[in-house]
């Protein structure tokens, strides 16, 4: 019997009835398959874009075909690898766990869920324990969190503090110098006992990125905070957004697609005053040619003509706007390819599904999650088409 004449469904039954079918079926249960993501990775160049992937031996001798491993993909370990595929060309089939869900959405280092908890406080002990689990000291990763988190994590007291800058002596209640003073006394140590440092250090300071997404929305906080309450363009937000409460409109609480909505809307735009015009359109320009993918040459002037129309508004100077006043230098080339901004939304999402599951734990609750991606990206290809008829309008 020829396979070649035979269609898909009697090839499937012909596999089922060899050992070849009785041994994959033995491979599926021991390693618990059903419960993982299948990720098919074929094509004649396979083996070259996986080993760049991985330090596992792919050559023909070590991983021959029909053989099943384990190994680490990327940032990802307990991956596992078939070297099987349905087309009979070059390729492996990779079992992800449902467990663990890689995000990219194109930036250089793709952000990685290790863990939800919905019991765990943001305190300082929480976070401690989890960089032991994730064996932080083993790995020394880069750290792009918000600046609550970095409280945690360098050992600072949180709130409104004298010294809230990990970096330097900035005193963030006189404010008489914050538009005047750029450079301020260095901070050399974090020291328990000194200058609102309350516990050891859990991570080098020079590990910590400063996060672009919360420079974002503490600068719209603070353009926000300073509009006229009467006025034309916050009445104009109270329109845009009925499902924010007065009192999150009034203190600025936006996130970053309420954001990006605004950018985009000219009407908002419009309804501001001459100062306001001013501010909004520097910080539009701040986000687009330097918080985001694109650092522009110009970038340093661009930041510091916002600073001044900020400072004509009337808007205090928060921490977040200390940064890029005296630390411009800390900053990396690409913010955007080191963002914060998949965590949150990563978070934001995750608030979904919780209500979803209405706080009910589930272990497949993140593969639904990511299935819930696929679904909402407009430009995903499905391998399955719905046939049902739709009249046009």
């Amino acid at each position: 019997m020829k396979l070649k004449s035979l269609s898909l469904q009697e090839k499937v039954k012909v596999l089922a009835r060899m050992d070849a079918g009785a041994s994959m079926r033995a491979i599926c249960a021991k390693f618990d398959i059903k419960s993982s993501t299948f990720y098919p990775f074929t094509g004649p160049l396979a083996r070259n874009v996986l080993s760049e992937l991985t330090d596992e031996d792919l050559s023909t001798k070590a991983f021959p075909f029909f053989s099943f491993k384990e190994m680490d993909v990327g940032l990802a370990n307990g991956i596992r690898a078939m070297n099987i595929t349905h087309t009979g060309e070059l390729g492996w089939v990779l079992y992800i766990p449902n467990e663990c869900v890689l995000l990219h959405n194109g930036n250089q280092f793709a952000s990685i869920p290790l863990a939800h908890s919905t019991t765990l406080k943001e305190k300082y002990e929480a976070v401690k324990y989890v960089l032991d689990k994730i064996q932080y000291e083993q790995h020394q990763w880069i750290i792009c969190v918000d600046l609550k988190m970095v409280n945690f994590l360098l050992g600072q007291q949180s709130g409104f503090t004298k010294y809230p800058c990990f970096l330097c002596m900035w005193d963030s209640r006189d404010r008489a110098q914050h538009y005047v003073k750029k450079e301020w006394p260095a901070r050399e140590q974090l020291v328990p006992g000194a200058r609102n440092i309350i516990n050891e250090p859990l991570v080098d300071r020079e590990k910590i990125l400063i996060p672009p997404l919360h420079l974002k929305l503490g600068l719209m906080k603070q353009f926000t905070r300073a509009l006229d309450k009467d006025g034309r363009c916050f009445n104009y937000l109270c329109r845009a957004f009925p499902g924010l409460t007065i009192e999150k409109l009034k203190a600025g609480i936006f996130d970053g697609p309420q954001i990006r909505q605004l950018i985009k809307d000219t009407e908002f735009q419009n309804s501001m005053n001459t100062l306001e015009c001013a501010a909004w359109k520097s910080f539009v320009q701040v986000v687009n040619n330097f918080l985001g993918n694109t650092k522009a040459a110009n970038h340093a002037r661009l930041v510091s003509s916002m600073i001044e129309a900020f400072q004509k508004l009337g808007c205090l100077m928060s921490i977040k706007m200390h940064f890029l006043f005296s630390h411009m230098e800390k900053f990396p080339e690409n913010l955007g390819a080191m963002s914060d901004e998949q965590g949150e939304r990563f978070h934001q999402d995750m608030r979904q599904m919780e209500e979803r599951y209405q706080g009910r734990w589930d272990a497949v609750m993140m593969a639904d999650y990511c299935w819930s991606l696929k679904r909402d990206n407009p430009a995903a290809a499905h391998t399955r088409e719905s046939k049902k008829r739709r009249f046009m309008p």
